[in-house]
């Protein structure tokens, strides 16, 4: 009986704590072959361009193109694509060198919102008047808060904030960087049923069924580009057989995959260019909410970094690593005011969950996605044919990417004593308070206090789960029951100790030393 209660327990025994996520077929440091390399490159190219395409049609709306507004969405979507593969290669080669894509922030949409519908800017009558000189303004502002966010990284704020992050107030962070980002992807996929839930089924039916049917590791790497054929080829079938003819115009511009206006209004060759809007324009206001959407933007990038380091089995992000990362995503941001593009820079969460999803963490692939957004931006012609997807298609495939990177944050907890109240109770507030004040500034919308720069700094911040949930979190994890003897045992310091510096274990500066001994320029220690 003994022996019997003993393999019982045996069995019953817990799954080992592992700092490397095991099952990754290529990590940073290695890479498939070319030609699967590229395949893989190209479906990070077209995650990346999804967003871009959601934040250019959202903006340039709203900021008042004219009547030939496909013309303004080319161009913007031209710039966006070209700001993010050079920022990616910066970041790959320089900065975290995680294979992360770079690309716009939505949390920019709050400040530029209120550029645009400004007093000083609905007095313009003529609308391309409008969008030029609300672009300009957006210029300022940026270029502003790119300062912010080279300071936080280069001077070391980024770093003394990531020495007293534990795998406690980590998890909040990580799993709110995708879950947040799922809800609004969700929204996006129902605006057409029709096709974005099909496109959800077909891959999750491609990367998680068929393989095991078919007993190949590899059948599921190329799930998404698949998935993204075959649903935009039944969106063209249903729009050709006219089945949105009567419907109203939101349902058309969601569903039909009529872009004609788009590619037509895209040139053949184009390469964006410094202050291509005109001489930018500073107003203290619109500099003041956009550093707090720097901010925010600062805080996601953390989250997806620190999922990034996981899903491409490197070691846990050091706080030099990640202190640097940021510094040059300030950097990335200033290219984006330079070049006039209306979103700044942040760490792409759905190219990360596209780590989970092919198993490739490859840093050479990422670069090559960036070789690939080079491309499709200067041959306008080519993008603007990628850019006719229909976006509920590339909502259901974020939907996926997104629930993965919240699951790499909840898979943090493995370094946790969930037997102790201290961290269910920091773990539930964190999680509830950056899943319900969201919620509350969202559905009340702004503030309505004075000062509409004051409304827009709240609004920023507390409108990101992600940012919400780290402060809680963060907060509870220093300062509640500091002093007791399990404190440190129960957050999971202990297993992020080695990492705390960047020599302290050699497969840290395997994944994240700069190339060309450019570390005395940039220092790790």
């Amino acid at each position: 009986m003994k022996d019997g209660r003993r393999e019982n327990k045996d069995e019953l025994e817990p799954h080992p704590v592992k700092e490397q996520l095991p099952g990754v077929d290529y990590c940073v440091t290695s890479s498939p072959s070319w030609p699967e390399g590229i395949l893989v490159g190209f479906q990070h190219c077209l995650v990346a361009l999804g967003t871009i395409v959601m934040a250019s049609t959202i903006l340039v709306t709203i900021v008042g193109g004219d009547n030939n507004m496909d013309v303004e969405k080319a161009e913007m979507i031209q710039t966006l694509l070209f700001v993010a593969a050079i920022n990616t290669l910066l970041q790959t080669w320089f900065g975290t060198r995680l294979p992360v894509v770079v690309g716009a922030s939505y949390v920019f949409l709050i400040p530029f919102v209120s550029v645009a519908v400004s007093t000083r800017m609905s007095v313009i009558a003529d609308p391309h008047q409008r969008f030029i000189q609300s672009m300009r303004a957006m210029q300022g502002a940026i270029i502003v808060a790119s300062g912010f966010q080279i300071v936080i990284g280069f001077l070391g704020f980024g770093r003394i904030f990531a020495r007293y992050l534990s795998p406690l107030s980590a998890v909040p962070l990580v799993t709110l960087t995708g879950l947040g980002l799922f809800l609004l992807a969700f929204q996006r996929l129902v605006d057409c049923v029709e096709i974005g839930i099909p496109a959800f089924v077909i891959l999750v039916l491609l990367s998680q069924y068929i393989p095991e049917r078919m007993r190949s590791r590899k059948a599921d790497r190329f799930a998404t580009i698949v998935s993204i054929g075959i649903a935009w080829a039944f969106a063209e079938i249903l729009t050709a057989a006219g089945a949105y003819k009567k419907r109203s115009p939101n349902t058309k511009l969601s569903c039909c995959t009529d872009r004609s206006g788009l590619i037509s209004a895209a040139p053949w060759i184009r390469v964006p260019l410094p202050f291509q809007w005109g001489r930018p324009s500073f107003d203290t206001g619109d500099i003041f909410a956009t550093v707090a959407a720097s901010l925010v933007a600062i805080v996601e990038s953390t989250g997806t970094f620190i999922a990034a380091s996981r899903l491409a089995k490197a070691t846990p992000i050091p706080p030099s690593v990640l202190g640097r990362g940021v510094g040059w995503l300030g950097i990335g941001t200033l290219l984006d005011g330079l070049f006039g593009a209306i979103a700044g820079s942040t760490a792409s969460v759905e190219n990360a969950g596209l780590l989970a999803l092919t198993r490739v963490g490859s840093r050479r692939v990422i670069q090559i996605s960036a070789g690939f957004m080079l491309f499709f931006s200067i041959l306008g012609k080519f993008g603007a044919f990628l850019a006719s997807i229909p976006l509920p298609i590339i909502a259901a495939i974020y939907c996926v990417l997104f629930a993965f990177v919240a699951s790499v944050g909840l898979s943090g907890l493995q370094y946790c004593n969930l037997n102790s109240y201290r961290s269910m109770f920091i773990l539930g507030v964190s999680l509830c308070m950056g899943l319900s004040v969201p919620h509350y500034f969202n559905g009340h919308g702004p503030l309505h206090t004075g000062s509409t720069a004051f409304n827009n700094i709240m609004q920023a911040i507390f409108t990101s789960p992600a940012t919400v949930a780290i402060t809680v979190g963060y907060f509870l994890d220093l300062t509640l029951k500091h002093g007791h003897s399990s404190t440190r045992l129960d957050s999971g310091r202990h297993w992020w100790e080695n990492f705390r510096s960047f020599n302290r274990d050699e497969r840290s500066e395997d994944f994240y030393s700069l190339p060309l001994n450019l570390g005395k320029f940039f220092p790790s220690h």
